[in-house]
Protein backbone atom coordinates (compact mmCIF):
# COMPACT_ATOMS: atom_id res chain seq x y z
CA UNK A 1 0.00 0.00 0.00
CA UNK A 2 1.37 3.41 -0.98
CA UNK A 3 2.43 5.75 1.81
CA UNK A 4 1.43 8.72 -0.32
CA UNK A 5 -1.95 9.74 1.08
CA UNK A 6 -2.35 13.45 0.20
CA UNK A 7 -3.74 13.61 -3.34
CA UNK A 8 -2.79 16.80 -5.20
CA UNK A 9 -3.59 18.29 -8.60
CA UNK A 10 -1.29 21.03 -9.93
CA UNK A 11 -2.83 23.67 -12.21
CA UNK A 12 -0.72 26.07 -14.26
CA UNK A 13 -0.93 27.22 -17.88
CA UNK A 14 2.85 26.90 -18.21
CA UNK A 15 3.71 23.17 -18.51
CA UNK A 16 7.28 23.69 -17.33
CA UNK A 17 6.06 25.39 -14.15
CA UNK A 18 3.49 22.65 -13.52
CA UNK A 19 6.16 19.98 -13.94
CA UNK A 20 8.52 21.86 -11.62
CA UNK A 21 5.90 22.21 -8.89
CA UNK A 22 4.89 18.57 -9.36
CA UNK A 23 8.51 17.45 -9.01
CA UNK A 24 8.96 19.50 -5.84
CA UNK A 25 5.80 18.06 -4.32
CA UNK A 26 6.78 14.54 -5.38
CA UNK A 27 9.89 14.73 -3.21
CA UNK A 28 7.64 14.49 -0.18
CA UNK A 29 6.77 10.84 0.57
CA UNK A 30 3.25 11.73 1.76
CA UNK A 31 2.18 13.64 -1.35
CA UNK A 32 0.77 11.97 -4.45
CA UNK A 33 0.53 14.29 -7.47
CA UNK A 34 -2.34 12.67 -9.36
CA UNK A 35 -2.35 15.05 -12.32
CA UNK A 36 -1.64 18.44 -13.88
CA UNK A 37 -4.11 20.85 -15.49
CA UNK A 38 -3.27 23.58 -18.00
CA UNK A 39 -6.48 25.59 -17.58
CA UNK A 40 -9.73 25.70 -15.62
CA UNK A 41 -11.52 23.40 -18.09
CA UNK A 42 -8.94 20.67 -17.56
CA UNK A 43 -8.90 21.28 -13.80
CA UNK A 44 -12.66 20.92 -13.35
CA UNK A 45 -12.71 17.84 -15.60
CA UNK A 46 -10.10 16.19 -13.38
CA UNK A 47 -11.92 17.14 -10.19
CA UNK A 48 -15.07 15.53 -11.56
CA UNK A 49 -13.34 12.18 -12.06
CA UNK A 50 -10.50 12.10 -9.51
CA UNK A 51 -10.64 12.33 -5.72
CA UNK A 52 -8.37 15.22 -4.79
CA UNK A 53 -7.45 16.65 -1.39
CA UNK A 54 -5.54 19.78 -2.44
CA UNK A 55 -5.31 21.81 -5.64
CA UNK A 56 -2.16 23.89 -6.12
CA UNK A 57 -3.12 26.49 -8.72
CA UNK A 58 -1.68 29.54 -10.37
CA UNK A 59 -3.87 32.62 -9.85
CA UNK A 60 -3.58 33.76 -13.46
CA UNK A 61 -4.47 30.90 -15.80
CA UNK A 62 -6.37 32.19 -18.86
CA UNK A 63 -7.96 30.20 -21.65
CA UNK A 64 -10.25 27.85 -19.78
CA UNK A 65 -14.02 27.61 -19.80
CA UNK A 66 -14.29 28.60 -16.14
CA UNK A 67 -11.90 31.54 -16.20
CA UNK A 68 -9.21 32.16 -13.61
CA UNK A 69 -8.49 34.40 -10.63
CA UNK A 70 -11.26 35.10 -8.16
CA UNK A 71 -13.89 33.81 -10.55
CA UNK A 72 -12.34 30.35 -10.64
CA UNK A 73 -11.76 30.34 -6.88
CA UNK A 74 -15.41 31.20 -6.27
CA UNK A 75 -16.51 28.34 -8.54
CA UNK A 76 -14.24 25.83 -6.81
CA UNK A 77 -15.55 26.88 -3.41
CA UNK A 78 -19.17 26.47 -4.51
CA UNK A 79 -18.74 23.19 -6.36
CA UNK A 80 -16.16 21.51 -4.11
CA UNK A 81 -16.54 23.03 -0.61
CA UNK A 82 -14.28 20.45 1.07
CA UNK A 83 -11.46 20.92 -1.45
CA UNK A 84 -8.34 22.71 -0.20
CA UNK A 85 -6.82 25.24 -2.60
CA UNK A 86 -3.31 26.67 -2.50
CA UNK A 87 -3.03 29.73 -4.75
CA UNK A 88 0.35 30.60 -6.25
CA UNK A 89 0.60 34.23 -7.29
CA UNK A 90 2.85 37.19 -8.04
CA UNK A 91 0.09 39.58 -6.95
CA UNK A 92 1.16 42.14 -4.37
CA UNK A 93 -2.08 44.11 -4.31
CA UNK A 94 -3.58 44.17 -0.78
CA UNK A 95 -7.17 44.34 -2.01
CA UNK A 96 -6.88 41.20 -4.13
CA UNK A 97 -4.99 39.33 -1.42
CA UNK A 98 -7.66 40.34 1.09
CA UNK A 99 -10.35 39.05 -1.26
CA UNK A 100 -8.57 35.69 -1.53
CA UNK A 101 -8.22 35.39 2.23
CA UNK A 102 -11.99 35.71 2.61
CA UNK A 103 -12.40 32.16 1.25
CA UNK A 104 -12.30 29.09 3.50
CA UNK A 105 -9.97 26.14 2.89
CA UNK A 106 -7.59 28.35 0.93
CA UNK A 107 -4.03 29.54 1.40
CA UNK A 108 -1.98 32.03 -0.59
CA UNK A 109 1.66 31.60 -1.58
CA UNK A 110 3.88 34.13 -3.29
CA UNK A 111 5.92 32.90 -6.24
CA UNK A 112 8.78 35.05 -4.96
CA UNK A 113 9.15 32.76 -1.92
CA UNK A 114 10.89 29.38 -1.75
CA UNK A 115 9.09 26.44 -3.34
CA UNK A 116 9.48 24.59 -0.03
CA UNK A 117 6.48 26.58 1.20
CA UNK A 118 4.26 24.74 -1.28
CA UNK A 119 4.93 21.45 0.52
CA UNK A 120 4.39 23.11 3.90
CA UNK A 121 1.09 24.57 2.69
CA UNK A 122 -0.18 21.23 1.37
CA UNK A 123 0.50 19.52 4.70
CA UNK A 124 -1.02 22.37 6.71
CA UNK A 125 -4.18 22.45 4.62
CA UNK A 126 -4.58 18.68 4.72
CA UNK A 127 -4.59 19.01 8.52
CA UNK A 128 -7.24 21.72 8.35
CA UNK A 129 -4.84 24.58 9.08
CA UNK A 130 -4.05 27.78 7.19
CA UNK A 131 -0.68 28.67 5.70
CA UNK A 132 0.84 31.75 4.10
CA UNK A 133 4.30 32.10 2.62
CA UNK A 134 6.56 34.80 4.15
CA UNK A 135 5.78 37.52 1.58
CA UNK A 136 2.03 37.09 2.05
CA UNK A 137 2.39 36.85 5.84
CA UNK A 138 4.33 40.13 5.91
CA UNK A 139 1.58 41.76 3.88
CA UNK A 140 -1.15 40.49 6.22
CA UNK A 141 0.45 41.96 9.35
CA UNK A 142 1.14 45.28 7.62
CA UNK A 143 -0.97 48.07 9.15
CA UNK A 144 -2.01 49.37 5.73
CA UNK A 145 -3.40 45.93 4.90
CA UNK A 146 -5.34 45.69 8.16
CA UNK A 147 -6.79 49.18 7.83
CA UNK A 148 -7.44 48.93 4.09
CA UNK A 149 -11.10 47.95 4.29
CA UNK A 150 -12.45 51.43 3.60
CA UNK A 151 -15.48 51.12 1.35
CA UNK A 152 -15.97 53.01 -1.87
CA UNK A 153 -18.71 55.57 -2.13
CA UNK A 154 -21.47 54.87 -4.64
CA UNK A 155 -19.97 57.48 -6.99
CA UNK A 156 -16.51 55.93 -6.75
CA UNK A 157 -17.85 52.41 -7.30
CA UNK A 158 -19.82 53.55 -10.36
CA UNK A 159 -16.77 55.28 -11.85
CA UNK A 160 -14.68 52.14 -11.32
CA UNK A 161 -17.38 50.00 -12.95
CA UNK A 162 -17.59 52.27 -15.99
CA UNK A 163 -13.82 52.51 -16.32
CA UNK A 164 -13.50 48.71 -16.16
CA UNK A 165 -16.25 48.47 -18.80
CA UNK A 166 -14.06 50.44 -21.19
CA UNK A 167 -15.16 54.06 -20.73
CA UNK A 168 -12.55 56.80 -20.53
CA UNK A 169 -12.57 59.47 -17.83
CA UNK A 170 -13.81 61.97 -20.42
CA UNK A 171 -16.66 59.67 -21.47
CA UNK A 172 -17.63 59.06 -17.85
CA UNK A 173 -17.64 62.82 -17.35
CA UNK A 174 -20.04 63.26 -20.25
CA UNK A 175 -22.34 60.44 -19.08
CA UNK A 176 -22.47 61.64 -15.49
CA UNK A 177 -22.63 65.37 -16.32
CA UNK A 178 -19.68 66.09 -14.07
CA UNK A 179 -16.35 67.67 -14.81
CA UNK A 180 -13.37 65.61 -15.96
CA UNK A 181 -11.48 66.88 -12.91
CA UNK A 182 -14.18 65.60 -10.53
CA UNK A 183 -14.36 62.18 -12.19
CA UNK A 184 -10.58 61.89 -12.26
CA UNK A 185 -10.36 62.84 -8.58
CA UNK A 186 -12.97 60.25 -7.57
CA UNK A 187 -11.24 57.58 -9.65
CA UNK A 188 -7.93 58.31 -7.89
CA UNK A 189 -9.70 58.20 -4.53
CA UNK A 190 -11.17 54.78 -5.35
CA UNK A 191 -7.80 53.42 -6.45
CA UNK A 192 -6.17 54.72 -3.29
CA UNK A 193 -8.78 52.96 -1.13
CA UNK A 194 -8.28 49.74 -3.09
CA UNK A 195 -4.51 49.95 -2.84
CA UNK A 196 -4.21 50.01 -6.63
CA UNK A 197 -1.73 52.26 -8.42
CA UNK A 198 -2.00 51.30 -12.10
CA UNK A 199 -5.01 51.45 -14.42
CA UNK A 200 -4.18 47.96 -15.71
CA UNK A 201 -4.44 46.55 -12.19
CA UNK A 202 -7.75 48.34 -11.66
CA UNK A 203 -9.18 46.80 -14.84
CA UNK A 204 -7.94 43.35 -13.80
CA UNK A 205 -9.49 43.76 -10.37
CA UNK A 206 -12.76 44.89 -11.90
CA UNK A 207 -12.86 41.84 -14.16
CA UNK A 208 -12.25 39.54 -11.19
CA UNK A 209 -14.94 41.30 -9.16
CA UNK A 210 -17.47 40.71 -11.92
CA UNK A 211 -16.59 37.02 -12.23
CA UNK A 212 -16.78 36.33 -8.50
CA UNK A 213 -19.52 38.81 -7.57
CA UNK A 214 -17.00 39.98 -5.00
CA UNK A 215 -18.44 42.07 -2.22
CA UNK A 216 -15.68 41.71 0.37
CA UNK A 217 -12.47 43.62 0.88
CA UNK A 218 -14.14 47.01 0.81
CA UNK A 219 -15.32 46.82 -2.78
CA UNK A 220 -18.95 46.43 -3.85
CA UNK A 221 -19.55 43.71 -6.41
CA UNK A 222 -19.57 44.99 -9.97
CA UNK A 223 -22.65 44.04 -12.00
CA UNK A 224 -22.15 42.40 -15.38
CA UNK A 225 -22.86 44.83 -18.21
CA UNK A 226 -22.34 44.59 -21.95
CA UNK A 227 -21.37 48.24 -22.23
CA UNK A 228 -20.61 51.26 -20.11
CA UNK A 229 -23.86 52.90 -19.02
CA UNK A 230 -24.04 55.52 -16.31
CA UNK A 231 -26.22 54.53 -13.35
CA UNK A 232 -27.05 57.52 -11.11
CA UNK A 233 -25.98 56.98 -7.50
Amino acid sequence: MSSRYIRVIVADDHPAVALGVSYELGLDPAIDVIGCAENSTDLVARLETQHCDVVVSDYTMPGGKYGDGLGLIALLRRRYPALRVAVLTMIDNPTLIRALLAYENLCVLSKSDSTSHIINAVHAMYQGKTYYSPTIKDMIVNQAFVLGRARLTKREAEIVRLFCAGATVTEISQMSHRSVQTVSSQKRSAMRKLGIERDADLIKYGADAVQSQLGDGGFPALPRQEKAVWTPA
